[in-house]
């Protein structure tokens, strides 16, 4: 008998939870990269980068300029904020401080945490977040380009504690302190998305937006619970308590696609998985998700990636070629 090593319809991975589907298909890891602290007036220009990059204010206040914003933002301690886009940004005590570039405030072998100054007004920790390279714009194209949560907001407490633990942990020299940190780290991520969750005004359309809304919930949970199932709008709407013709209406307005679309392409996205994983046939992976025939799930592959799945597979996973 063939053996499945990756059957996606059996998969411990599938759940009623598509916000942590996502993260775990997208592979999103934190992690503590360092900090500062800084005294009198101080300036520190980072360079663009090419990770999704967060950071807290633990001590004092900063002002934030980003590349092409007209007025800085101001962050108090306790205030956290994540950047997705390619921006360079400047940290300073006041906007009109002349700013050095960081790589020579961080310059030296190893070198995470750094002083300017006498170091007693201000400090930072800062990190940033892996995806995988191939799923992973499936997060990143869902994020603005900046997300600040202040202090006021009312998860503020959760916030304190994380920072207050990953300082800790940061600087208590406890055996397991680097997974310690990298936990935490995960989880200020988390509850970073999921306090701009909350802010449902900001959200715009797309599948962060129709994670946050309650009367399309459980649909959502059904589809991703058992994405291989053939499910119909009727099933999907009664399971949120709408008429077909509300249901379908209301879930575009907020995902941007139709429920069977959004199933679709939820779909593609498990079977680019399981094509860069393993050897798996072409044919198990459609059984899995559904497809009755390999040619209607290559059809839909190739229509939603561009192309087949076999092509796919080729390009994720090239053949190495024997030594010469």
């Amino acid at each position: 008998m063939l053996e499945i090593p990756f059957l996606l319809r059996d998969s411990p991975e599938m759940s009623s939870d598509p916000f942590s589907d996502v993260l775990k298909l997208t592979h999103a890891q934190s992690l503590l990269t360092g900090g500062f602290t800084a005294g009198g007036r101080w300036a520190v220009r980072f360079p663009t980068p090419d990770k999704i990059k967060f950071f807290a204010v633990v001590k004092g206040q900063c002002w934030v300029q980003l590349e092409g914003q007209p007025t800085p933002i101001h962050f108090q301690t306790g205030d956290v904020g994540l950047l997705s886009a390619h921006l360079w940004s400047v940290l300073s005590s006041a906007p009109d401080v002349e700013p050095v570039d960081a790589m020579d405030v961080f310059s030296g072998a190893g070198r995470s945490i750094a002083q300017l100054g006498d170091g007693s007004d201000f400090a930072h920790i800062g990190g940033h977040v892996l995806l995988d390279p191939i799923s992973g714009p499936l997060l990143l194209n869902a994020l603005p380009p900046w997300i600040h949560i202040p202090s006021s907001e009312p998860q503020a407490p959760i916030f304190k504690w994380l920072l207050d633990q990953l300082l800790e942990e940061r600087d208590g020299a406890q055996p397991g302190a680097q997974v310690a940190c990298a936990q935490l780290a995960q989880l200020l991520f988390v509850q970073v998305l999921r306090a701009h969750l909350k802010r449902s005004g900001h959200l715009g359309t797309g599948w962060l937006h129709a994670v946050s809304d309650p009367r399309i919930a459980p649909a959502l949970g059904l589809m991703h619970s058992d994405p291989a199932r053939p499910w119909h709008l009727e099933e999907l709407a009664k399971a949120c308590a709408m008429s077909r013709t509300t249901f379908a209406s209301h879930f575009k307005a907020v995902c941007g696609v139709p429920p069977l679309t959004y199933l679709m392409q939820w779909r593609m996205r498990l079977a680019e998985r399981a094509l860069s994983r393993d050897n798996t046939a072409v044919a198990l992976v459609a059984e899995s998700l559904g497809y009755t025939s390999e040619s209607a799930f290559s059809n839909a592959f190739k229509r939603v990636t561009g192309r087949s799945p076999t092509g796919y597979r080729k390009a994720r996973c090239p053949v190495p070629t024997e030594p010469k």
